[in-house]
């Protein structure tokens, strides 16, 4: 496994969930954060199952007579390929300052803000929007390049190359499947783990090919995906992501 593999997957902002910086002393741009959030349930599961953040502390620190700054630590954490991963960074936002006329504005979500920065800082050492961070977003032909691999993908829901979409049911939808058909994906959620448990690279392969060739629909491809472990939903990812690079032309 490269260390770059997980990086590769997530450094590729969607050019619609990037927003110009305002209200600062410099230009640029930044990613939306909750586009962050997703993209993190995309990659690792649910927040809180597999990842999460602690606001270890935070603070208020007098800057001028008439500006106040909030400053929050915050650790995210991450399960991948069933380790854990931990990192810090700090987030800040003014939460009193003086307008253009002199008179003092108070920003009551000062602390939400400075939360946010964080987490949106350690997702970036991970990869997430890597290509803004780095600073990709200053080279326009970059950002039309970005923006075609997002106009690329099928117009349906986010899938890969077996068709399985990487989010979560909606309530009650795994209910409107047949017990049959519920036991069957089951069945085949079963194989393509013990595939992915072995060391034969060929299993991995023919396990997804298999996926592809079955012709689930939406809900029964989510209901198998729900199915898999964390381990085996990375490892699928990277196989798929191996068949696509081989199908491209050069």
């Amino acid at each position: 496994m490269s260390n770059k593999d997980l990086w590769n997957r997530v450094c590729v902002t969607d050019p619609k969930a990037v927003k110009a910086i305002t209200g600062k002393q410099y230009q640029g741009n930044s990613p939306k954060p909750y586009w962050i959030v997703e993209r993190l349930t995309e990659e690792f599961g649910p927040c809180g199952i597999g990842w999460g953040f602690t606001i270890l502390n935070e603070r208020m620190e007098r800057l001028t007579e008439n500006e106040i700054l909030h400053v929050a630590v915050v650790r995210l954490w991450y399960m991948l390929d069933d380790k854990r991963g931990e990192l810090e960074q700090i987030g800040q936002t003014k939460a009193v300052y003086a307008k253009r006329d002199g008179s003092l504005l108070v920003d009551e979500d000062a602390p939400k803000k400075s939360v946010t920065d964080a987490l949106v800082k350690c997702a970036s050492y991970i990869g997430f929007a890597g290509d803004i961070f780095a600073g990709r977003w200053d080279d326009s032909k970059y950002v039309a390049w970005a923006r075609k691999q997002y106009e690329d993908e099928p117009k349906e829901e986010k899938q890969n190359l077996s068709g399985i979409r990487h989010s979560p049911l909606r309530s009650g939808e795994e209910a409107t499947l047949a017990p049959e058909v519920q036991e069957y994906i089951k069945d085949l959620a079963k194989g393509v783990t013990d595939a992915f448990h072995s060391t034969d690279i060929a299993w991995h392969t023919a396990a997804v090919q298999q996926i592809k060739s079955e012709g689930l629909d939406d809900i029964q491809k989510m209901t198998l995906w729900a199915q898999l472990d964390s381990k085996t939903r990375s490892a699928f990812k990277k196989v798929e992501q191996s068949i696509q690079q081989i199908k491209e032309p050069a």
